[in-house]
């Protein structure tokens, strides 16, 4: 802000204070982020999915995705890119639902190079969470 002669300190003062407030409550937005509640390594601590995961992937997918609320043929467009968009999409999805610390860079190198273990942690998340997932279950509850 620029001070100028018609400009009382008091109002300077009280701007400052605004502006001030705005920068903290901004960071106490990112610090109260969630963490995820199991790791893309943690495939074994549900072994049913692990498995299903693990020798049918893309059926594993497709009923993730359709538990997350989406389309349940989705996930089979995976099959036409070396980057799979549609893992990635939907783990940046769910970290935002579910207001999850993390970052595109990560979720693209993990969608690439761990695809059964992400649709795993996904779907271990949307359990843990129990949060209803479309306006569908709101409305039933």
């Amino acid at each position: 802000m620029e001070l100028n002669k018609t400009t009382s300190p008091r109002k300077l003062c009280c701007e400052k204070n605004i502006q001030s407030e705005r920068f903290t409550m901004n960071r106490s937005v990112v610090s109260d982020a969630a963490e995820w509640t199991s790791g893309v390594c943690d495939c074994c601590d549900d072994m049913r999915d692990c498995c299903c995961a693990f020798w049918c992937c893309p059926c594993f997918a497709c009923k993730t995705t359709r538990v997350f609320g989406q389309c349940l043929c989705l996930p089979l467009l995976d099959v036409f890119g070396c980057i799979p968009p549609v893992a990635m999409s939907m783990r940046v999805s769910v970290r935002h639902r579910y207001d999850i610390k993390g970052s595109l860079c990560n979720d693209c190198l993990c969608s690439t190079f761990c695809l059964p273990c992400v649709w795993c942690q996904m779907s271990r998340e949307m359990k843990n969470r129990k949060l209803p997932v479309v306006l569908g279950d709101i409305i039933h509850r």
